[in-house]
C-alpha cells in the first residue's frame, strides 16, 4: 500500500507524515534511482557471494539497504545490481528471520558499528 491508506495511517500513527517517501513501480526502478544519486545498494540475503555482517566495511555515507519477502527472499536480478550482498549470522537448521527483526538487527549494526 502507498499514501494515503487506512493500513497505513493505522500502523504508521502519523510517521507517513514526517518521512520522505517515493513510489516505484519496480525495485530495479528504485536500485538505478537510488545509484544514480551514488547510493551504496546493499541487498541484506544469504547468497554464495554474501559476507557476514560482523565483517561488513564501508566508507560510504549514502547507504539503501534491500530487504526482500518473507518468503522468496531478494530476486536475482536485484542482487546482481547491488553492490554487495550482507547476511547476519544464524545458527541452527532453519536459516531464517522475519524482515522486520533483520531490518532491526542491520540497521542498529550499521549506526553503531560503521
Amino acid at each position: 500500500a502507498i499514501p494515503p491508506n487506512k493500513e497505513i495511517y493505522k500502523t504508521a500513527l502519523g510517521a507517513e507524515d514526517s518521512v520522505k517517501w517515493k513510489y516505484f513501480t519496480s525495485t530495479q526502478e528504485a536500485v538505478n534511482s537510488l545509484k544514480q544519486k551514488n547510493f551504496e545498494v546493499i541487498a541484506v540475503e544469504q547468497t554464495k557471494k554474501s559476507v557476514s555482517l560482523n565483517e561488513f566495511r564501508t566508507d560510504s555515507t549514502k547507504l539503501a539497504l534491500i530487504l526482500g519477502n518473507e518468503v522468496n527472499g531478494i530476486s536475482k536480478e536485484i542482487i546482481n545490481t547491488s553492490q554487495s550482498c550482507v547476511e547476519i549470522n544464524q545458527y541452527g537448521i532453519k536459516k531464517s528471520m522475519n524482515v522486520s527483526v533483520a531490518a532491526g538487527i542491520v540497521l542498529w549494526h550499521i549506526v553503531h558499528k560503521i
